[in-house]
């Protein structure tokens, strides 16, 4: 299951990237001691933003058939592209897809680059420097930041990088 295709949601796939958007909330909520609703579901505004946001782009990450993850990316037109949301289905994890994953989703918009994640979840921790490094070597770096709005969280640590255009872009 080494295979990865990466490509841009649109309407029909919401259900799928709702569903997948449960799975990570869950994985999530182990850092951050967030409980789902009444009904069942986590916040989802996320989601709503990714597709309706003129400054958003939803992606879906698929190994044959089967669904094997998300990907929001925000600010689009700004001066720099933050990935929002990053997930990987368990099954799926440890077989190098999220690596290959993120290196195309943050191919299909060069330029300026931040990643958020938690320290105390380490294996995001170690994922994101290793994607840092294979796309921009030395060239990256790393500050943590508060959480806006919640000061009784620990900071994210934040990782910034450059994406060059492609050949022929």
């Amino acid at each position: 299951m080494s295979d990865v295709s990466v490509r841009r949601a649109n309407a029909a796939d919401r259900p799928v990237l709702e569903r997948l958007w449960l799975m990570f909330r869950h994985d999530l909520s182990e850092f951050r001691g967030q409980l789902p609703y009444p009904d069942g579901t986590f916040r989802s505004d996320r989601v709503d933003d990714a597709f309706t946001g003129a400054d958003w782009a939803p992606y879906l990450l698929t190994s044959g058939e089967s669904p094997v993850g998300l990907a929001f990316v925000r600010s689009l037109t700004g001066p720099t592209r933050v990935l929002n949301s990053f997930f990987v289905v368990r099954g799926a994890r440890r077989t190098g897809i999220g690596l290959r994953a993120a290196r195309m989703v943050v191919a299909e918009h060069p330029g300026p680059w931040e990643i958020a994640f938690q320290d105390d979840n380490v294996t995001a921790v170690r994922f994101w420097r290793r994607v840092a490094t294979e796309i921009a070597g030395d060239a990256w770096t790393e500050e943590r930041r508060p959480v806006p709005g919640r000061p009784d969280l620990p900071p994210d640590v934040w990782v910034s990088f450059n994406v060059p255009a492609r050949s022929g872009s």
